[in-house]
């Protein structure tokens, strides 16, 4: 049985009765009395008593029972003092025998076998010192012993159920937190991945808006084809981010999102596309993909390098605008997937921004905090790989991971 449900069983003093121990402390002062009362006709019965003592048996008695009234305060005192009463003033038994039983039922076993010892003990030595003119000495302790031992057998039945009773609640109330524990879990779960391609995505596509933007604000003279071509990937990132939003948004909203969505992600064999994106925003960059056929790739796997990459070319072309990016990702199923992207300082500004932001192509500040490369980290540690990024000798910048094959 749990210590919990053990020591729950022995109650502290109660402030106030309910209902439920009302009834029952008037039943056991009912059957208390009942017994003693017996006890007493039969004394009254016995030759030679004195009327005194009879009034003194019907006085205890009646005390007896009053005294029940603190049983559950005072359980082991009372039925300690009430069996050595009851040896002498045998309508004091019935009383003697409830308090017996209240032990057993709220104090453990130690303490329930040296009380019930002592009652054991006393049984025999209230017939010899006031004798039931009924009953022989023999049947008189016979039938006082098994009464002693029926309610202690009884009083310890009653406490090993409520036991189990406060087991069985306790492990329910346990069940039911830990149940809300993983489904506070699965949720913030849920809203990091969320949290996870709200960057991914709306990064990439607005640090496009802010080159662009940047580029039209600080070339207002440019040829009519460029300013067009600029206002075109403006419209169309501004676009794809908006969708993307929305996406988000109505995951978050929608009831039991594991934040997936419907939308398709991203695989390997996109690589291509979000490289030539990067070259149609002005960026120089070189694709060495030595992975003979991304078909067999994981979607699981191939995602996690396209984010890599995807979050490598955005700091990139914050950060370094310019400068000439390498992308090389290679790998197969023994060895896994090795992805790097490298680029030497920044052009016009010579080298890789702060954590803080950093000024891009043509002076154009695109703010940045750095955690998406935090996030790369503990998405490549989610997949079973490694991510690590560092600046070069030469005062370049670089992203390192490593992917397990299949995740």
């Amino acid at each position: 049985m749990d210590r919990t449900a053990e020591a729950m069983t022995e109650e502290l003093p109660r402030t106030a009765r309910s209902f439920r121990d009302w009834v029952v402390d008037i039943l056991c002062i009912a059957l208390a009395a009942v017994i003693g009362l017996l006890n007493a006709e039969a004394l009254r019965k016995a030759p030679d008593v004195a009327p005194a003592l009879l009034a003194a048996d019907q006085i205890v008695g009646a005390a007896a029972c009053v005294a029940l009234w603190t049983r559950r305060r005072w359980p082991v005192h009372l039925a300690v003092t009430l069996i050595v009463v009851s040896t002498f003033l045998p309508p004091a038994g019935g009383a003697m025998l409830v308090a017996v039983f209240t032990v057993a039922v709220h104090r453990p076993f130690r303490t329930v076998a040296a009380v019930g010892g002592l009652a054991l003990a006393s049984e025999p030595l209230q017939p010899a010192l006031r004798p039931d003119p009924d009953l022989p000495f023999l049947a008189a302790t016979a039938t006082g012993v098994l009464l002693v031992l029926a309610v202690i057998g009884w009083g310890m039945f009653v406490r090993s159920r409520r036991q189990l009773v406060l087991s069985l609640r306790e492990r329910a109330r346990r069940a039911e937190a830990e149940a809300q524990l993983r489904a506070e879990q699965a949720q913030r779960l849920a809203r990091e991945r969320i949290a996870r391609e709200m960057h991914d995505v709306l990064a990439h596509r607005l640090s496009l808006l802010c080159v662009h933007a940047g580029a039209l604000e600080f070339r207002p003279d440019a040829p009519p084809a460029e300013v067009a071509r600029a206002a075109g990937v403006i419209r169309d990132s501004a676009h794809q981010a908006l969708e993307e939003l929305r996406e988000v948004i109505g995951v978050l909203r929608a009831p039991g999102a594991d934040g997936g969505g419907d939308r398709p992600q991203p695989t390997l064999a996109a690589l291509g596309e979000l490289v030539e994106e990067s070259r149609q925003a002005g960026m120089s960059v070189t694709l060495d993909q030595q992975v003979s056929d991304a078909a067999p790739v994981p979607e699981a796997t191939g995602r996690t390098v396209y984010r890599i990459v995807q979050e490598a070319l955005t700091n990139a072309r914050k950060h370094a605008a310019g400068a000439k990016v390498g992308v090389r990702v290679e790998g197969s199923p023994e060895a896994g997937l090795t992805i790097e992207i490298i680029n030497p300082p920044g052009g016009e500004q010579g080298g890789h921004g702060g954590r803080d932001g950093s000024t891009g192509r043509g002076g154009i500040s695109v703010p940045g905090s750095g955690q998406g490369l935090i996030g790369l980290a503990e998405r490549a540690a989610l997949a079973g790989g490694h991510c690590a990024h560092g600046p070069t000798p030469d005062g370049g910048f670089r992203v390192h991971g490593w992917l397990p094959w299949r995740l």
